[in-house]
């Protein structure tokens, strides 16, 4: 069974950073693909950022520039870096894995098998 846990969340003042990371070791992100995504509440879970096995990344326009989403294959965890927070960026951020084809990757929640418990990102004016 395959199980994710995301860290690093936090309360930060709006322009700080935070990097997100997942423990996937009971994944294989060789394998998978990995993505994350934001809930706030009384919203929808929304993609983030997600990358392939190929290291193809892919990013919801709202965070373009100012996310980075990586992955060390030798620990088997994922990251994601954001730089220039917003207010809205407010949410419960999850990581997430499916098995994947090369070239594979998508922002769609509804393709992603694995989740993790989430971690909370809280940004302040």
């Amino acid at each position: 069974q395959v199980h994710l846990a995301e860290s690093g969340g936090g309360s930060v003042q709006a322009g700080g950073s935070l990097r997100l990371s997942c423990d996937a070791s009971t994944a294989s992100i060789y394998t998978d693909c990995m993505g994350w995504f934001r809930q706030a509440p009384g919203m929808e879970r929304q993609g983030v950022a997600s990358i392939g096995r190929d290291g193809t990344t892919n990013y919801a326009d709202s965070v373009k520039g100012r996310v980075t989403i990586s992955k060390d294959n030798a620990k088997n965890t994922l990251y994601l870096q954001m730089i220039n927070l917003k207010p809205e960026d407010t949410a419960m951020y999850y990581c997430a894995a499916v098995w994947c084809l090369y070239g594979d990757t998508s922002l769609d929640a509804n393709w992603f098998g694995y989740w993790g418990q989430g971690t909370q990102v809280t940004v302040s004016l």
